[in-house]
């Protein structure tokens, strides 16, 4: 990606002053100018509600180059911005990324509109996208009337890892996997997605979202999508779309069972006697020919024993002939590692060498550490870059998001709540049907 792809385009950050701008836009954006990929050309332009210059703007940020803080601009509001944008130069294009809080999205797109801003523009939104279905129909209908969704990016940050998509990479390109992807040779997919830390200082969003809002109905069911849907006609946004939207309508969460960390309603913006879940676990079903009886086992949450996210891909166990007529023999296993560590483990039987035909498990691995001398594209570079191209695949669409919170609005209705302590996983059934896929979490690490 050396080459001077994008020039002459206005990127505005609204909530410039915020943590998002600092830790992630700014660094992201900084990286692409370095590589070309953003030139002297374009202009980044910081808007909020605090009152500085360009000046005092540039100096927020330590970690960017000199060159690139030329480039960096402020303008307080929204109020003016069309006349500040033309003060600047001409544009082939404008963005706008909204790093403000969900509830102002639908008011700041009609801000914009009211300031002349639909044509030559696009707006990038974070989720969450609403908070049920009926929120997030509501607010989709509210953004469409100021602008086109042709207009808007949805982002979802795990979309633009590089080990999610070579999940599709993995099942389309190589003919030995695609043929067994389905109900036929696959017993079960399970998905973990562990946080260390806590809420870190997010209370007041995360106790009235929760750990399935937070990270199931979007992220975790992304994942599903890639690693269920069927093949694209090929890779553009509108056939991603199709295929991803035909999971969605057959997706249907069966059970889930909730859990709250030991000191949750203790933390700063939380309630004394909340019943927020910090940890779920959920079995899902996807009801088509392909994958009509395969369970879906998610498990995500918050103050657990380690960091991680993880797909394990469960084949069904080999007949009880010739090497397995006890049924010793493990099943064979795929391993998708997300983050932190990124790769892809086959877990195999093999024979132990000298042995008298003693079968073994044995790993066969890919980790891109090993295997990739470049630097991995961080996210929001990978989802700012595509944005300002005009290439959707990896983001959302409106429908995706509202299929998406249909599959969890009446699991989001039980209150029932256990507890554990932090820095432990929960025991139950479901960690039980992990715990053979744990061996692999340190593999690539």
């Amino acid at each position: 990606m050396g080459k001077k792809f994008l020039k002459n385009y206005a990127i505005v950050i609204l909530g410039a002053s915020g943590n998002l701008t600092q830790l992630k836009l700014i660094p992201a954006l900084g990286r692409m100018f370095d590589r070309k990929e953003i030139d002297e050309s374009s202009v980044i332009i910081g808007s909020g509600r605090t009152q500085l210059n360009d000046l005092l703007f540039r100096n927020k940020f330590s970690n960017v180059s000199d060159k690139f803080k030329s480039i960096l601009y402020y303008h307080r509001g929204i109020s003016g911005m069309k006349e500040f944008i033309n003060t600047k130069g001409d544009y082939q294009r404008i963005i706008f990324f909204f790093a403000l809080p969900p509830s102002v999205y639908a008011s700041t797109a009609r801000e914009l509109s009211g300031e002349g801003m639909q044509k030559k523009c696009s707006i990038i939104i974070e989720k969450p996208f609403g908070c049920s279905y009926d929120s997030a129909h509501r607010l989709n209908s509210e953004l469409n009337k100021y602008f086109d969704d042709s207009q808007i990016y949805r982002i979802d940050h795990y979309l633009a890892k590089e080990a999610v998509q070579n999940i599709l990479v993995f099942r389309f390109a190589n003919y030995l996997f695609s043929q067994v992807w389905n109900n036929k040779y696959i017993e079960s997919i399970q998905i973990s997605a562990y946080e260390k830390i806590g809420i870190e200082g997010r209370g007041a969003y995360f106790d009235k979202a929760g750990i399935i809002r937070d990270m199931v109905q979007n992220h975790l069911v992304q994942l599903i999508c890639l690693l269920t849907m069927d093949a694209p006609v090929n890779l553009t946004a509108e056939e991603l779309k199709i295929q991803k939207k035909g999971i969605l309508k057959v997706l249907r969460a069966a059970d889930c069972s909730k859990y709250q960390y030991e000191g949750y309603t203790e933390e700063k913006g939380v309630s004394c006697n909340s019943k927020t879940e910090t940890y779920a676990e959920l079995k899902l079903f996807i009801d088509n020919l392909r994958w009509s009886g395969v369970p879906i086992h998610i498990r995500t949450g918050k103050c657990l024993d380690r960091k991680g996210t993880e797909i394990g891909v469960k084949f069904k166990a080999f007949p009880k002939v010739l090497y397995n007529k006890h049924g010793e023999i493990p099943s064979n296993k795929i391993i998708f590692k997300i983050q932190p560590a990124q790769g892809i483990i086959v877990a195999l039987a093999s024979k132990t060498p000298g042995s008298d035909n003693q079968i073994t498990s044995t790993n066969m691995s890919f980790c891109y550490r090993d295997s990739f001398d470049s630097e991995i594209m961080e996210a929001y570079e990978r989802l700012l870059f595509d944005a300002l191209k005009g290439d959707k695949a990896l983001f959302v669409s409106a429908e995706e998001t509202e299929l998406s919170w249909k599959v969890f609005d009446h699991i989001f209705k039980k209150t029932d709540i256990q507890y554990y302590k932090k820095g432990t996983v929960p025991k139950s059934c479901f960690c039980k049907k992990w715990i053979e896929f744990e061996k692999y979490a340190s593999v690539c690490s």
